[in-house]
């Protein structure tokens, strides 16, 4: 069964600030569809938050995905750290990353 919105929202604070080691604050979120041609890639909702206590960043945006062949979640917190300035470049570079790692356990 799927969980609410709401569980969504606490399970992704609760990503964000285990991987950042930061206080989590949601700000926003917005949709996003990431296209590789005219297929879709990704498409979803992408929670803002702002982190504090991380070094590094004062944004994090955080999502999660069905994973494949399961009916568990993944979930995903990138910070917003040049070239990362959007949710959809957050996104593309965990498309990207998950690809790489895809064709290296190949």
């Amino acid at each position: 069964m799927r969980k609410n919105r709401i569980d969504d929202l606490e399970t992704l604070k609760n990503t964000v600030e285990n991987l950042t080691k930061s206080t989590a604050v949601y700000l926003d979120k917005t949709a996003v569809i990431e296209k590789f041609g005219l297929k879709t890639a990704w498409q979803g909702i992408v929670y803002i938050f702002k982190i504090r206590g991380n070094p590094e960043a004062e944004i994090c945006y955080a999502w999660s995905s069905p994973k494949e062949g399961s009916s568990k979640r993944r979930y995903y917190a990138v910070l917003k750290i040049p070239p990362i300035d959007s949710p959809e470049k957050a996104v593309r570079a965990a498309i990207v990353r998950d690809y790489k790692k895809k064709i290296n356990e190949s």
